[in-house]
């Protein structure tokens, strides 16, 4: 078969991407335009925000994604967008435009869910490594700032057909790291912060039990029977535990005082925040990171036992975390479990993911009609 170039758009949060994928397998360019410095004073997405520098960015985004490639728009055989889930004003941008370019140059368009193109960002690197095989089923963990889901994989032909059977409650993993490197005043976005300030804390330093969900899900959108075997998170908690211990043991002057060191230097770096730090926030720091991972990675490994899978795929933004890559490495093995990861560069919101996920569909003719809209809270199926 010849070769197929499809041109990915992603803009479900506060990255703006596009990237051009060789049938499925070979990234030829990719571009992602980073909104980090726009929220950064916020400690945190704000949508208005978002939405306006996607639209700014859009079209040079797309433009220089076709000139690294090396392809003129005649050149792709198709587009793929983020349909979500994701910021319903964020993803009309991206979605607006693929359709516009697609029905000016007369080529396909494909809707992709956000979060099957964090699962072929594993796939895609995978087969770069000539790792074309993988043993099914499959359980895939997608972990990000907005995301936590687990998702049970089977291939049926060229599609992928998913079963949600756990996810988070609440708040994702992601969106906790963000929001404690917000109270403790270390800088956006939190995750690769806390990343970095764990290393230099004590992880048994402070305890955080996490309470084992035995009620019935509330959203009245999952329907599940009586038989469903389910392993889901709920991260509001140790936020808030969080926020306890910060009271209870009288932080509140040292992150102020910290606040002020570092809005002194311009864009601090993680060796600035490192030196603003006392050891209590350090060994803080470190047993959130390691209650955190620990409780994603021991659900985890429970619905693999409970679902016979065979391999497991860890992807998302969260996935990038050091800590959580060795701890799955480490304990997967230890259950006979094959553990794959994106690099840490596919690893957050790209759109060589978007047209990766797209290639089934086009084998398949699934091509998006012309009503296509925005679904801020699209399910993966």
């Amino acid at each position: 078969m010849a070769d197929v170039y499809i041109l990915g758009i992603e803009s479900s949060c506060d990255e703006t991407a596009a990237a051009v994928v060789r049938s499925g397998e070979q990234v030829v360019s990719s571009v992602v335009y980073s909104q980090i410095l726009t929220h950064q004073p916020y400690g945190g997405v704000v949508p208005e925000l978002a939405s306006r520098e996607h639209l700014r960015a859009i079209v040079p985004v797309v433009r220089k994604a076709l000139q690294d490639a090396g392809k003129s728009y005649d050149d792709i055989d198709a587009l793929a967008v983020t349909q979500g889930p994701g910021l319903a004003g964020a993803l009309l941008v991206g979605l607006s435009y693929a359709k516009a370019l697609a029905y000016a140059l007369h080529k396909p368009l494909i809707a992709v869910n956000h979060l099957e193109g964090h699962v072929h960002a594993v796939l895609l690197e995978e087969r770069q490594n000539a790792n074309r095989e993988l043993e099914f089923p499959v359980l895939a963990l997608v972990v990000s700032g907005g995301h936590t889901h687990l998702f049970l994989a089977e291939r049926e032909g060229h599609a992928w057909r998913y079963h949600d059977v756990g996810h988070t409650r609440d708040d994702a993993a992601g969106e906790a790291f963000d929001k404690v490197a917000k109270l403790l005043e270390l800088g956006y976005p939190g995750g690769p912060i806390i990343d970095f300030l764990a290393r230099h804390g004590h992880a048994d330093a402070v305890k955080f039990p996490f309470a084992q969900i035995k009620h019935r899900d509330r959203n009245p959108q999952n329907r599940y029977g009586p038989e469903e075997r389910r392993v889901d998170f709920s991260y509001s908690g140790i936020k808030t535990a969080v926020l306890r211990y910060v009271e209870t043991h009288a932080m509140r002057s040292a992150i102020e005082q910290r606040a002020r060191t570092l809005r002194q230097i311009v864009n601090p770096s993680r060796e600035d925040v490192l030196a603003a730090c006392e050891r209590q926030t350090l060994d803080l720091v470190a047993s959130f990171q390691r209650a955190m991972v620990q409780d994603l990675a021991s659900k985890t490994l429970l619905a693999a036992r409970e679902n016979d899978a065979a391999t497991l795929l860890v992807t998302g933004g969260v996935a990038a975390n050091t800590e959580l890559r060795a701890t799955f490495e480490r304990d997967a093995s230890q259950q006979g479990l094959q553990v794959y990861f994106p690099s840490r560069m596919l690893s957050t919101d790209n759109a060589a993911m978007i047209a990766t996920a797209a290639y089934p569909r086009f084998l398949m003719h699934d091509f998006a009609e012309p009503e296509l809209s925005a679904e801020a809270a699209l399910r993966l199926r």
